[in-house]
């Protein structure tokens, strides 16, 4: 971010816009919780006890979450039991998330701004993504993460992509886009362009993230980087280049990108388009789609008929799982899921049937 600022891509003279520490900081929910019903502490939950984990969303027919995350207690020896909750209105995700009657759930699009609000103490995951994909029960109070991010960039980097010195676009304004945006800055790129429809959107999010990270570098330690290699958040905050533009302002800096990320739910509908013009692809560049299990999306073929390096969203969900499984064993002090990460991994990808 170089000194606290970022660019808009259309701008030939790329002002300065300064990034001031936001207003709000900390949010209310790094406050103590309210009065909340009662729930088993970890005294009372034994190997004995049945917990009942969800995923939260709509539409999730296609979700594999369920076989994933039920696979992984089974080997666990856990009984413990992971259900879905498919939602279709935000009234009913807001009453379901009001309950607490779970140990944990994972949520996914649209609901992840609802599980955010629902929180008593937010992750800086989560805090910077406006959004969380993991809420854990604690005692009656809900902890939020996103560990989108971290899945996303961890699996590609397994899979051998480097973001180190690279140019990254990344499509999309809503918490996933945020949560991959800010793990990929952590991976060490030179710049990281944030696309969405709006060019003033994408400004007023990224601007809000910029705030927001310098609130937090300033105001606690620096908080280090979750793989050796990475960049810590102060690290990050100076030195990576952000950007911001549209998908019609920005059309060279798509076709001059090393890595492009849509974390949009384009293609999870019959029709969707690709978020941006894909004859700006090349061969060269490797592509990323969030969207699994929708058969292929107009993105997947455009990079096929290109010959660039793709990826589907398949990878990026098994490993936000096992992050999440990692938060699990923390939070509970759940012995039995000390795993190691690759054979969550597995365990997870076979499953899911990932070819992986």
């Amino acid at each position: 971010m170089r000194s606290g600022s970022f660019w808009e891509t259309a701008s030939r003279s790329r002002p300065c816009i300064c990034a001031k520490p936001a207003t709000s900081w900390p949010p209310p929910a790094l406050q103590l919780p309210r009065v909340l019903p009662h729930r088993r502490n970890r005294s009372e939950r034994s190997a004995a006890v049945t917990e009942h984990l969800y995923i939260l969303g709509h539409p999730i027919a296609h979700s594999k979450s369920p076989v994933m995350y039920n696979a992984v207690y089974e080997r666990a020896g856990l009984p413990w039991h992971y259900g879905t909750a498919d939602l279709a209105t935000r009234t009913e995700a807001e009453a379901f998330l009001a309950t607490r009657d779970f140990l944990s759930i994972n949520i996914t699009t649209p609901y992840k701004p609802e599980a955010f609000a629902a929180a008593d103490v937010r992750a800086a995951s989560a805090s910077l993504a406006h959004g969380a994909n993991v809420l854990v029960n604690k005692g009656g109070a809900l902890i939020a993460y996103n560990t989108d991010g971290q899945g996303c960039v961890a699996y590609l980097e397994g899979a051998g992509v480097s973001f180190a010195g690279k140019s990254v676009v990344v499509c999309g304004t809503g918490p996933t886009a945020l949560s991959i945006l800010h793990a990929v800055a952590q991976a060490g790129p030179a710049d990281v362009l944030l696309l969405g429809r709006d060019k003033e959107r994408a400004h007023r999010v990224m601007r809000t993230y910029a705030d927001e990270l310098g609130a937090m570098i300033g105001r606690t330690v620096d908080m280090p980087a979750f793989k050796e290699g990475h960049l810590s958040f102060a690290e990050v905050y100076r030195q990576v280049d952000f950007r911001f533009g549209s998908y019609d302002t920005s059309r060279q800096a798509i076709a001059g990108a090393d890595i492009i990320i849509d974390a949009t739910p384009l293609g999870m509908n019959e029709g969707d388009g690709a978020p941006f013009d894909v004859a700006l692809l090349r061969a060269d560049q490797t592509v990323f789609d969030v969207v699994y299990g929708h058969g292929e999306t107009a993105l997947a073929a455009a990079t096929r008929a290109t010959g660039c390096t793709f990826f589907d969203g398949a990878g990026m969900l098994v490993g936000q799982a096992v992050v999440t499984v990692g938060i699990l064993r923390d939070i509970t002090e759940t012995a039995a899921l000390d795993i190691p990460e690759d054979e969550l991994f597995a365990i997870m990808a076979d499953a899911a049937g990932f070819d992986l």
